[in-house]
């Protein structure tokens, strides 16, 4: 290809710098590098949705397969108005670096519609989501694309999607997606999954910088099922949750919130802004409060050259996917912050994803204690595989990351060969 202009967006071009910067590092053949830049295939569709007040809006969707050579491809579906190509694109590519440096048999995928599901009911939502299942219906199986929970999608949305899966098929098949209720076979511990994940590799960040994190003060942006459930089990740690917030906007006590209490008030309301006892601040100025460690857990493209210089933390621990660009993380790299990238930080997910799926495959499931132990080893074998390739090669965590994921799925290619 000539043109990457089909998927150009700041994601993507962001994913295909941090690519390139693996792949000189790497000495990558120009042949597989080339094949790395793009996707396998993409596919956008057209999905026409009911809505409540007779109206039939027609939302866009896509599904795109980063690469196929270490298996099946893996990744999430998002609802969210900012959805396009392009990102979708970069997050499928991060989606095979994560899998990969995780030692999970898949490749990278992921998918999306743009629509803003706070706007929409719970009946429009499932209208919407059958459709879309059955235009990307091609794509996805238990052998071919394991669809996931991702930004604004839950456990209802998957059955939704299994559910129409198994009516084209005639039988149920449970192996379709990952992170649907247990009741349909969903596995214990998929729901805290990606912020537990994320808190086993904080504690290795933290054993490996000498910081103490009972003591540490803790910033986390995004409330939901990443950065909601780190917040929680760190405050149970005893580190000093200082400042939360979400797309609303964010409170700030200099001495703890009380996460519990934080909880029980987001419940009631809908927001963490209003907590009794917190400061209101807003997203922007929360990124750049003082404390040993922040989260990013939100969306993307949060922590850039503008805002770069005016980080606090020692540690930052991506729980969003890609909330650091290439141009902040040199600075951040030149004021000796150690950022744990998004592609360890919060692999968690998808490592409980595969675990349902095996489960789900041998029809034999896990307790939630042997989740978390298995969970908890691969966190802390990756990030010491991470750390290790670091010192030797004298870079960043991130780069360290990349470049062994990558070079995982370019040994793929070279071992399966190249069919023209």
């Amino acid at each position: 290809m000539n043109s990457i202009s089909e998927f150009d967006s700041p994601p993507y071009q962001r994913a295909i710098q941090q690519l390139d910067r693996a792949a000189e590092r790497l000495k990558l053949p120009q042949a597989i590098h080339e094949r790395l830049r793009y996707p396998r295939r993409a596919m956008v569709v057209s999905v026409p949705t009911p809505m409540d007040d007779g109206r039939t809006e027609v939302f866009l969707g896509y599904r795109v397969h980063h690469n196929t050579v270490l298996g099946p491809t893996k990744g999430g579906i998002r609802y969210h108005p900012d959805v396009n190509l392009g990102e979708v694109t970069a997050l499928a590519m991060l989606m095979s670096w994560k899998c990969a440096l995780m030692g999970l048999p898949y490749g990278g995928a992921k998918g999306g519609v743009a629509c803003d599901p706070a706007r929409m009911s719970q009946r429009e939502l499932e209208r919407m989501t059958r459709r879309y299942t059955a235009e990307i219906i091609l794509l996805i199986g238990p052998d071919l694309d394991i669809p996931a929970p991702d930004l604004g999608t839950d456990e209802q949305t998957m059955a939704w999607i299994m559910d129409t899966y198994a009516m084209t098929q005639g039988r149920t098949v449970p192996g379709v997606v990952t992170g649907k209720p247990l009741l349909l076979g969903g596995s214990f511990g998929r729901r805290e999954a990606t912020g537990r994940g994320l808190v086993y590799a904080l504690y290795q960040a933290a054993k490996h910088t000498n910081l103490d994190l009972r003591s540490a003060r803790v910033v986390v942006q995004g409330f939901g099922n990443v950065g909601g459930v780190a917040a929680r089990l760190l405050w149970r740690e005893g580190c000093h949750v200082v400042g939360v917030s979400d797309a609303k906007g964010g409170v700030f006590n200099e001495h703890g919130l009380d996460i519990r209490q934080l909880l029980a008030h987001v419940k009631e309301t809908g927001t963490v802004g209003g907590l009794a006892g917190a400061d209101s601040i807003t997203n922007q100025e929360l990124l750049e409060l003082p404390c040993e460690v922040l989260i990013p857990a939100a969306v993307g493209g949060q922590i850039t050259d503008q805002n770069a210089d005016r980080i606090r933390a020692r540690i930052v621990a991506e729980g969003a996917n890609a909330p650091t660009t290439p141009e902040a993380d040199r600075i951040l790299e030149g004021k000796n912050v150690l950022v744990v990238p998004d592609i360890l930080a919060n692999a968690g997910g998808v490592v409980v994803s595969y675990f349902e799926w095996v489960q789900g495959l041998q029809f034999y499931f896990w307790r939630e204690s042997e989740i978390n132990s298995r969970l908890q080893e691969l966190m802390t074998r990756a990030f010491k595989n991470v750390w290790s390739q670091a010192q030797r090669a004298g870079g960043d965590l991130r780069t360290a990351a990349l470049i062994l994921g990558i070079k995982r799925v370019a040994e793929g290619f070279e071992v399966r060969g190249f069919y023209p």
